[in-house]
């Protein structure tokens, strides 16, 4: 039996929660959820976005399945997600990028993965007002975090068999911040001999992305580079809709979709649930249930290739929950 910290999230979280629980439920695998709130209900029922209790669950825990969670845009409360990160030192964002058949592209032969800093470069919000028409941000780059995820990024790979790492960056220009990233990739990657290393200026490797994604596997490079490249990769392969993610320290780890929490669409049965379930394969995975894993990758796959009982976005009609036990349907066949 494994535990598992479970946050519903807000707007069409629940929905997408109840749709990916209901296909873990149908793999067999026996999990316990504690279940605890963060974001909006927390905030009316706490006074806090992301209570001590969430916290202590997930570091008990050590693992946590989360559905979308609102973010105010200019005001009100800064990122739970952010803070996530910060409070249990989940250094590394795990971005995978993959095609599925059924989901028109213009690309094919897509399967690669971004890693991402997750604590420290400009979103580590040290950032103030001179004086009144002026504000600063401070980049912040250090050894420490680059060579812990440049060398989660080429573990990664040897485990999963990727046979190259690429390190993104502008060194070019930010030459000591980017450039102390750079340099550590390269210290690193020494260690790794049997994995392919190269690196891409990150605007280079945006067009790169677009040209011939199929040329890469891996790439790994500071927080806001792997913000903006992460989504540039979901729309290679479909969109936000269907790209999951996790988020990953040494002691905890957090899988969730990467898109927003939608709240005009809440309540409506509407939104693809790819996305969370991807997230959900990706935990099953990270606990040790790789079979449950692949069966559920499997069925996935099936309903969006058959493409009859598949959300709006998808070409189909289905609802969330519908699209969710299509999928249950496939897994009980196999």
């Amino acid at each position: 039996m494994h535990t598992v910290t479970l946050i519903r999230g807000d707007g069409v979280g629940p929905e997408l929660s109840a749709a990916t629980l209901a296909v873990i439920e149908a793999t067999g695998v026996k999990i316990h959820w504690e279940e605890v709130v963060a974001g909006e209900e927390a905030l009316q029922r706490f006074g806090t976005p992301l209570p001590q209790e969430a916290i202590d669950s997930i570091r008990k825990n050590g693992v946590a399945l989360k559905g979308p969670i609102t973010t105010p845009v200019g005001s009100g409360f800064r990122s739970v997600n952010v803070a996530l990160r910060k409070e249990l030192d989940l250094y590394a964002n795990l971005r995978p990028a993959k095609n599925y058949p059924g989901i028109r592209t213009p690309f094919g032969e897509i399967d690669l993965v971004v890693v991402r800093e997750n604590t420290e470069d400009l979103y580590a919000g040290v950032e103030h007002m001179v004086g009144e028409d002026a504000a600063e941000s401070i980049k912040i780059i250090t050894r420490p975090a680059c060579e812990r995820i440049v060398r989660f990024a080429f573990e990664y790979a040897v485990k999963n068999r990727r046979r190259k790492v690429t390190a993104v960056h502008k060194a070019n220009i930010m030459k000591l911040t980017d450039g102390l990233f750079l340099e550590t990739a390269r210290q690193i990657a020494q260690e790794y001999p049997q994995v392919e290393f190269e690196d891409r200026i990150v605007d280079n490797m945006a067009m790169q992305l677009v040209q011939k994604p199929q040329l890469y596997d891996v790439l790994v490079m500071p927080n806001l580079y792997g913000d903006i490249i992460s989504d540039l990769c979901a729309g290679l392969v479909g969109g936000l809709g269907v790209a999951p993610g996790a988020n990953l320290g040494r002691e905890a780890a957090l899988f969730e979709p990467v898109h927003g929490s939608a709240p005009k669409y809440a309540g409506q049965n509407r939104v693809n649930p790819t996305a969370m379930i991807l997230s959900a394969v990706m935990m099953l995975r990270h606990i040790g249930e790789a079979e449950a894993a692949e069966r559920v990758e499997a069925a996935l796959s099936a309903v969006l290739e058959e493409g009859k009982e598949v959300t709006y976005d998808l070409g189909g009609s289905a609802g969330t929950m519908e699209m969710a036990q299509a999928i249950v349907r496939r897994l009980k066949q196999q």
